[in-house]
């Protein structure tokens, strides 16, 4: 009997990560012994485009990683870990180490009216989604501006949530407001981090959004506030 296409999905994904992963891993490891070959040193000239290509090449096994998680997630394979966890310490040491726009003068930091967010959850998916989450927002800054996260309690679909509004500092009631619209996961230079942000998310009964475009016919790239925009939340526990 035929499978259905949403049957053969998760298999599929992970011939293709298998059949990436061996190559990609010959291709860094030769380009690796290239480095550290003391015998035959390569110049200046050479030594600057096999850093260049192994870089490239440690890039595509981090993609390849990336798609595997998505693959593993949407097939059950793995499931994500389910431990107390306060979001608050997670994401204010997380804001700490976001630098992703500040050569373009966009200051970036945590704001919450809440001192604390009871979950349950994995702690290390969820502070790479928030990463992901947030540089995706920053990428679209050219300063000089803030961008927050703001942090609240609000009910979302008959829940206690963490809300976590992350939009530039003026504009952070206004993106709230805003009916919901789809968060644009398709955006360069983040691999497949987004996509698998948002299944970490939505792992934990929450969701992320975008502000919906203030015009009916309006497209997300033509509204700067629901293009650098994102809201997430996550029901707490307590």
């Amino acid at each position: 009997m035929p499978t259905s296409t949403s049957e053969e999905y998760p298999p599929l994904i992970s011939l293709a990560v298998h059949e990436f992963r061996t190559p990609a891993s010959v291709v860094g490891g030769y380009l690796r012994m290239l480095q550290r070959d003391t015998q035959s040193p390569l110049n200046d000239r050479h030594r600057k485009m096999v850093d260049e290509a192994e870089k490239s090449c440690a890039r595509l096994v981090a993609l390849i990683g990336e798609l595997s998680d998505i693959g593993k997630l949407d097939g059950g394979i793995i499931s994500l870990s389910r431990e107390p966890l306060d979001l608050v310490p997670l994401l204010n040491d997380l804001a700490e180490h976001v630098h992703e726009a500040k050569d373009r003068d966009v200051q970036f930091g945590l704001r919450h009216s809440m001192t604390e967010a009871r979950i349950l959850g994995d702690r290390v998916r969820l502070r790479a989604a928030f990463d992901a989450i947030f540089r995706a927002i920053l990428r679209e800054k050219v300063g000089p501006l803030t961008v927050v996260a703001d942090c609240r309690v609000e009910p979302v679909d008959g829940q206690t949530c963490a809300v976590i509004v992350v939009a530039e500092e003026d504009r952070v009631q206004d993106a709230y407001k805003r009916p919901r619209g789809l968060f644009d996961e398709r955006r360069g230079g983040l691999g497949l981090a987004l996509p698998l942000a948002r299944r970490v998310i939505e792992g934990h009964g929450g969701g992320i959004w975008a502000p919906a475009p203030d015009t009916p016919r309006g497209s997300t790239d033509d509204d700067p506030l629901a293009r650098g925009s994102a809201i997430v939340s996550i029901p707490l526990t307590e």
